[in-house]
This record gives structure tokens, sequence and C-alpha cells, in this order.
């Protein structure tokens, strides 16, 4: 689970476009390991409210890059902006709610964190919710449907780990759970529910 942590790190690069002058100083610092100006930057954004500002400090903090480790302090920045719908933040407070990492460990809430994210068409999450759905992790229901389905959907985001897991679990589907997860799949928009359980799936 570290790597998802690290996958979400190397998202940093899209903040610098849409963000403020000091977020985007503050973001091209960081990723230059000039950890002391990004935190210069990052931090007076952070506590005004920006949820950018709010998931790269939380970054710093869970790295300990320019301020010493803290996982609390990543914990509470991470959700500030998860609930802010900042989806790469709403993945690491996910991560860290599968992981147990500074909070008790509750696969129930990490799916939460992660259906948040994955209905923004974000590839690790439906990757990881996949493997939820598929082995049966956090409360979720048993149903290869709904992980096909999720696999199906970040293969198509650029995830290569949904691709090798979707041409696994087609192994053990039948023609009818198949087609049902293809038009569940081909059905789907970002930022509208994903479906909790299949027909044929469970």
């Amino acid at each position: 689970m570290k790597k998802l942590i690290i996958i979400a790190a190397c998202l940093l690069g899209c903040v610098c476009g849409a963000a403020t002058a000091g977020l985007a100083d503050g973001a091209m610092a960081y990723n230059n390991k000039n950890y002391a100006l990004a935190y210069k930057e990052i931090a007076p954004l952070a506590q005004s409210g920006n949820a950018d500002a709010e998931h790269l400090l939380g970054l710093m903090y869970y790295m300990g890059r320019g301020v010493p480790q803290d996982y609390k302090q990543a914990l509470m920045w991470h959700r500030k902006a998860a609930l802010q719908g900042k989806a790469d933040a709403q993945y690491v407070v996910g991560a860290m709610y599968y992981t147990g990492n500074a909070v008790i460990q509750d696969h129930k809430e990490a799916v939460i964190w992660f259906r948040k994210e994955a209905e923004q068409g974000h590839a690790e999450a439906q990757q990881v919710l996949g493997l939820m759905y598929r082995y049966h992790i956090g409360g979720m229901p048993q149903d290869n449907v709904i992980a096909y389905m999720l696999w199906n959907l970040a293969a198509a985001g650029g995830s290569s780990n949904a691709a090798d897991q979707r041409s696994q679990v087609v192994k053990t589907m039948t023609a009818e759970q198949i087609e049902e997860g293809q038009a569940l799949s081909a059905a789907w928009r970002v930022n509208t529910p994903l479906p909790k359980q299949s027909r044929t799936g469970g």
C-alpha cells in the first residue's frame, strides 16, 4: 500500500496549472526538492483552505519533506482536501485507513474514500476498489462483475495492474457475467455513482 501513497505523490505535477502563483511556486519548489521554500509557499495557502495546498502539505508531512514526518498531520491535511473533493487526497485518506496508518485500520472507511475518488474517474482508486470487490474486503459483496467493470475502467485510464487483474478474473466468469461487466463499463460516466452490486456477479 506504500506504493499507493507514492502514486499520489507522483500526481503533483498536475496541481501547477490550475492553481495560484504561490501554489505553482510551492509545487515547483517541492518537485525540485527545495522543501523549505515549498513549505513557505504552501503552508499559508493550506491554512486558508486551498485544497491543492492542503494535499501537498499533507504529502510533505507524510514523506517528512521540509517538516518532521507526522502521519497524523498528513491525515489531517489530506482529509481537509478530501472533504473539498480533491481526488488525490481522497485516495491517500483511503490508503491510510486501508493500512491503519495514523488511524485504526478500517477497511469500510477506506472503501468510502476509494469510492469517492473512483467516481471521479481515478484509475488507481478504481483498481483498488475492484480488488475490494473481488476479495470481499471492507464489507463489499464478493462481486466479480463489479470488479471486472472497475478494472475495465481503470485499464482504460492507464492502470496496467487493472488490466492484469481483469485478465485473471475473466477466467472465472460466465459469458453472461462478462456481458454485464462490459455493459456496466460502457454505461458509466465520470462523476456519477458507481453500481454497488451487479445482477449476475454475486
